[in-house]
């Protein structure tokens, strides 16, 4: 059994990914903003935590984060303000790095994106832009960190049925469901193969299990 916390609880990906560490016997926290998504994280098995990452300092969030065994950020600010993205997928995403190892939370996954880092290759005046710059900037942070990180990088998200089968592969166009990301991240909390890397993926014909393994 391992205590797990999920910055950003409310996104689809962290709703599905609740119940599948409820059902493993982990012991779930989905830390959301909004008081009214509490009943939703907790009908999946969580327990909701009531908390707003983009203004908290790192010892605030040091301060909910201790006495977990890992952390999972799944959290964004969902596009349209460069400014507001910026804060939320850059700032609290790094402090939340800087925070989980002053509280001594070694395990971390970040949910990037397929094509993520420094020659993400997309134009200034994309509205995609401020994402991308604000994710390689956290991901090259997390890399740098003492921690037992693993930046996971899913292809274009889907709401189709999961097929618990990937193909780990080089940035593309892989398409992934939402509940195949969850039952990624859940997996790679527990294979020690996936510590200190970066996994770029999109559904495939390999058993996840199996493809965390061998990357």
């Amino acid at each position: 059994m391992a205590r797990v916390v999920i910055i950003g609880g409310h996104g689809k990906v962290a709703l599905r990914l609740a119940p599948i560490l409820a059902a493993r016997g982990d012991e779930v926290t989905s830390i959301v903003r909004n008081r009214d998504h509490v009943a939703d994280v907790e009908a999946v098995g969580a327990t909701a935590l009531v908390a707003d990452v983009e203004s908290m300092d790192t010892e605030a969030i040091a301060s909910v984060l201790a006495g977990n065994d890992a952390v999972v950020w799944s959290a964004g600010a969902g596009g349209g303000d460069p400014q507001r993205t910026y804060a939320v997928d850059r700032d609290a995403a790094i402090r939340s790095m800087d925070a989980a190892a002053l509280a001594g939370v070694r395990r971390y996954i970040m949910v990037s994106y397929l094509g993520a880092g420094p020659g993400h290759g997309i134009p200034p005046e994309s509205d995609f832009f401020a994402y991308a710059e604000a994710k390689a900037a956290a991901d090259a942070h997390l890399k740098e960190a003492d921690l037992d990180w693993t930046i996971l990088g899913p292809g274009p998200l889907t709401l189709d049925e999961p097929t618990g089968r990937i193909e780990v592969r080089e940035p593309g166009s892989g398409r992934v469901a939402r509940g195949d990301v969850a039952a990624v991240i859940a997996a790679a909390l527990v294979e020690p193969a996936t510590v200190r890397r970066t996994v770029p993926f999109g559904n495939g014909d390999v058993p996840i299990a199996d493809a965390l393994a061998q990357v």
